[in-house]
C-alpha cells in the first residue's frame, strides 16, 4: 500500500440524526465526494462507494444520507455487528481517473477505520484495487484474504427474498411459471435474471443500455420492454434493480404487479409510499433486507477467522426466513412491511442486539 500525502479540503456538515457527515474537495485530483456515517452503535460504519454524475452537491448529499441510513437498517436486521455508512463521488463513472480514486482512498484512510468502504454503483473491482493502494479500510476486493465481488451474493439473497414473497403470495416458494419483471441488468440484476431463468420463471426485462437487455434476453428468453414501461407491465413480482426512488406517488398508481421485491437501494421515494402500496394491496419486500446478501458476504471477511464463502452463502440464504418473519410481523401489527422493518431495526439498535464484540480484522 503506497502513501499519497497531499492536503485535502475536508468540511464537516452537521446533520441531525447522523454521527458524522464529511465533504471532501481535492481540486488537484478533481475529486468531490461525501462520506456519511449514520449510526455506529452496533459497530463501525460499513457501506459502498457510489460514483454518479449528480447534478449538484445538494443532490449528492441527499443521496449519501439516504444510503447511509439504509445501511444502518440493513446491518441492524441482517447482523454482523456493523453500523451504517456510505460514500458518493460526484462524477461520470466512464470518465473517472486513477488520481480521483487514489485521492478518495487517502480521504477514507484519514478516517482511521470509522468508515469501511466497499463496491457500489459506478465503482468496479479494479477501482477498489486502486483505492486499496491508499487505505486498508476496504472490503470486497479481488485479493487474497478478501471476499471479492459481492454481486453474486446480493443476487442470490434477492432470489431468496423473491422465493419468500412467492410463499406469502401463492403458498409456495416455487418461482416456476411466475412472471417477474426486472428493472436494471447491471452486476446484480443480470445475475438475478439468470438464477430466475434456471428456476423456471418467465422474465420481462429492461435496461437503459439496450444491448445489455438484449444479451440477457437471448440467454433467458425474456421479453424486453422500454425502461419507461417496465414499472407498469403486468407481472407477479416487480424487481427494481437499478437506482432508487422509483416507487413513488406517481408510479404506484400505474403498477400492475402483486408484489415488489428488488435489490435497488431506497426503492421508495418517501416513507409514506409504503402505506400507499399496502392500501393498493401490493406486497413490499423492504429493500434493505432483500439486498443485504452483498453486505453479509463482505462483512464475513472481517471476522478473526477470515472469509469462508460457504458460511457467507448460508447466512445469505437466511434472508428467506427473515422476509417471511417480517411479513408475519407486519400482518399481525396491521402495518406496512416497511414500517415493521424499521421498527425491528430500530429496536435492535436501541437494545444493542447484534452489537460487535470483537475488533474487525483485515486479512488482505
Amino acid at each position: 500500500m503506497s502513501t499519497l500525502v497531499k492536503k485535502q479540503h475536508i468540511k464537516e456538515i452537521y446533520t441531525k440524526g447522523f454521527e458524522k457527515v464529511l465533504e471532501v474537495i481535492d481540486k488537484d485530483a478533481d475529486l468531490h465526494a461525501f462520506v456519511a456515517i449514520h449510526n455506529t452503535r452496533l459497530g463501525p460504519a460499513l457501506g459502498g462507494v457510489r460514483m454518479y454524475p449528480y447534478r449538484n452537491r445538494e443532490e449528492a448529499l441527499y443521496d449519501v444520507l439516504r444510503l447511509a441510513s439504509s445501511m444502518t437498517y440493513k446491518f441492524a436486521t441482517c447482523g454482523g455487528g456493523f453500523g451504517g455508512g456510505k460514500s458518493v463521488i460526484i462524477g461520470d463513472p466512464a470518465k473517472k481517473t486513477k488520481k480521483q480514486l487514489l485521492a478518495f482512498g487517502q480521504f477514507v484512510s484519514s478516517l482511521e477505520g470509522k468508515y469501511i468502504c466497499a463496491e457500489d454503483s459506478g465503482i468496479t473491482q479494479e477501482d477498489l484495487s486502486v483505492i486499496r493502494e491508499q487505505t486498508p479500510y476496504i472490503v470486497g476486493i479481488m485479493r487474497k484474504g478478501s471476499s471479492g465481488d459481492p454481486s453474486p451474493f446480493t443476487a442470490f439473497g434477492s432470489y431468496r427474498a423473491i422465493q419468500a414473497t412467492c410463499k406469502e403470495l401463492f403458498g409456495s416458494d416455487n418461482v416456476r411459471g411466475k412472471t417477474i419483471a426486472i428493472q436494471g441488468l447491471g452486476a446484480v440484476g443480470s445475475k438475478l435474471a439468470k438464477i430466475l431463468f434456471w428456476e423456471g420463471a418467465n422474465l420481462i426485462v429492461s435496461d437503459i443500455h439496450r444491448e445489455k437487455a438484449q444479451e440477457i434476453a437471448t440467454l433467458t428468453n425474456a421479453k424486453i420492454v422500454d425502461p419507461i414501461d417496465i414499472l407498469h407491465v403486468e407481472c407477479d413480482i416487480l424487481s427494481p434493480c437499478a437506482m432508487g426512488a422509483v416507487i413513488n406517488e406517481k408510479t404506484i398508481k400505474l403498477l400492475r404487479c402483486k408484489a415488489i421485491c428488488g435489490c435497488a437501494n431506497n426503492l421508495l421515494k418517501e416513507t409514506v409510499d409504503a402505506k400507499t402500496l399496502k392500501r393498493y394491496g401490493i406486497l413490499l419486500a423492504p429493500d434493505f433486507i432483500t439486498n443485504s446478501g452483498g453486505a453479509i458476504n463482505v462483512y464475513n471477511e472481517l471476522n478473526k477467522e477470515g472469509y469462508n464463502p460457504t458460511i457467507a452463502r448460508d447466512q445469505v440464504s437466511e434472508i428467506y426466513d427473515r422476509i417471511l418473519l417480517l411479513y408475519k410481523m407486519a400482518k399481525n401489527k396491521g402495518k406496512s412491511t416497511q414500517e415493521a422493518a424499521y421498527e425491528l431495526a430500530e429496536y435492535n439498535v436501541a437494545n444493542n442486539i447484534g452489537k460487535r464484540k470483537e475488533a474487525v480484522v483485515f486479512h488482505h
